[in-house]
């Protein structure tokens, strides 16, 4: 049985899922299966993985909509949360490529009541048109993300299972590099659906709501890494701050099993 679900939540970005799914195909360890979270329904991503879901060694689920109704995230993550056929789920985003380590990093340190938080180098404009014209992860290999002109480059450090004060600060849950056991999801009702605004409804909401039925975190600094194509940024402050308000709104009501979820309520 395969040991983890690795869901990517992708919008309309084929050249980017296509690199990811490149990264995944030189993964150290195998044991995983791919569910493409697709908050779409693009003919282009069906032929494409008609076409060449054969040429990879890991298996790919394709979850889509029905129709392009919008930011829809969290209801396709439910979706792929149900389609999933492991015990312990790892998500990213369709614009973060992992190292070649990363589904043995989450393999190695997964655990009962823990939610594995990581984090992402935020590479730069120009390694990015790098990556993205050439269709090569080969820039990110060896020194050269160092040497770039991306940020965060300290999350580019791949300690594996050595440890370091700067692995021990516990920062806030980001989307794009998390996982957790699907029960501990099941629990709070997976992901909450009212949320049709990009940010906080898929990595801050369900941060406290795991938080408070009794699940603890355990950083993935330097053990599992991501490296984030530059792009510019898709979503409104003002979009931020409504989501903001409707968390603030659900932290007071306590609902941190969802009304919304996995299951309607």
């Amino acid at each position: 049985m395969i040991k983890i679900s690795i869901i990517i939540s992708y919008y309309k970005a084929l050249d980017n899922l296509k690199l990811i799914l490149k990264a995944l195909n030189h993964q150290s360890s195998r044991d995983f299966e791919a569910i493409i979270s697709e908050d779409d329904n693009n003919d282009e991503t069906i032929q494409f993985l008609d076409k060449h879901r054969k040429d990879y060694n890991f298996s790919i689920l394709h979850v889509n909509q029905k129709v392009d109704n919008g930011f829809r995230k969290n209801q396709m993550l439910n979706k792929s949360i149900k389609a999933s056929n492991a015990e312990t789920l790892v998500f990213i985003d369709g614009d973060c490529i992992p190292h070649k380590h990363f589904v043995k990093a989450y393999i190695e340190n997964v655990q009962d009541n823990v939610m594995l938080k990581g984090r992402r180098v935020m590479l730069g404009e120009k390694i990015t048109e790098n990556i993205q014209q050439n269709k090569t992860i080969e820039p990110l290999k060896g020194l050269s993300v160092f040497f770039s002109d991306s940020g965060k480059k300290k999350e580019a450090i791949y300690l594996g299972n050595k440890s370091l004060l700067l692995t021990m600060k516990d920062k806030g849950l980001l989307g794009c590099n998390w996982g957790i056991q699907k029960k501990h999801l099941i629990d709070v009702n997976g992901f909450d659906e009212d949320y049709i605004r990009a940010a906080v409804g898929e990595d801050t909401d369900i941060e406290w709501r795991l938080k408070r039925n009794g699940i603890g975190s355990k950083s993935m600094k330097n053990k599992a890494i991501v490296y984030h194509l530059h792009h510019e940024r898709s979503y409104s402050n003002e979009g931020v701050e409504k989501n903001r308000e409707l968390l603030r709104e659900k932290l007071k009501a306590d609902n941190f099993v969802c009304l919304n979820g996995l299951e309607k309520r």
